[in-house]
């Protein structure tokens, strides 16, 4: 009778340690799930965050071409108004100004003037360049964050696979080192 007691107190405990073991790899494998399922999340959450700082990168570009475009024309009035200037000026002098000196002045401002409104033009343009440069990395970083997020929910689901075939390999396990103790102890006892 005391050895059938000890025999069911150790299988009791075995069992009770296999069931341990198996409750522990199947959470262990719903907890690795779920970080996975919140790694991408995160990674969702940064991939917006450059979406939204790209679609902020290209409004600035398309400020930039705004503000160029507006700063050329103010100029180019500018320039008007000087080479206006210098003929009202000739002309208060009794010099006429479609002849000689006057016009090679004129034209002088005229070209001057032209060749800074096209940089006005170009300094814009490398500003809105220079936008548009990081508001492509920026999508690119947001792919990639998208990306990564995905292959980290999918590790998660691999890794709680491979808990729950650990847990199924510690159940297999634990029932027939159950059914050598019982077996075991069962020979010893009739042998005795």
């Amino acid at each position: 009778m005391a050895g059938l007691t000890l025999t069911a107190i150790s299988l009791a405990l075995a069992a009770g340690g296999t069931a341990t073991q198996v409750y522990g790899q199947v959470k262990a494998g719903q907890a690795q799930r779920e970080a996975g399922k919140n790694a991408q999340k995160a990674s969702e959450s940064q991939a917006q965050l450059a979406d939204f700082n790209a679609s902020v990168a290209e409004l600035q570009a398309k400020d930039a071409i705004e503000r160029g475009a507006e700063s050329e024309s103010r100029f180019r009035t500018t320039i008007r108004s000087t080479i206006g200037a210098q003929r009202a000026g000739f002309a208060a002098q009794n010099v006429d100004v479609g002849f000689g000196s006057p016009v090679d002045v004129q034209a002088d401002s005229a070209f001057l003037g032209e060749l800074d409104a096209y940089k006005i033009r170009n300094n814009a343009a490398r500003e809105a360049w220079g936008y548009n440069v990081q508001a492509q990395d920026l999508h690119k970083r947001a792919e990639i964050a998208r990306k990564e997020g995905v292959y980290l929910e999918a590790a998660g689901r691999q890794n709680q696979s491979a808990a729950n075939l650990a847990a199924a390999g510690s159940l297999i396990g634990g029932a027939g080192s159950l059914l050598q103790m019982k077996y075991g102890f069962d020979k010893a006892s009739k042998l005795g």
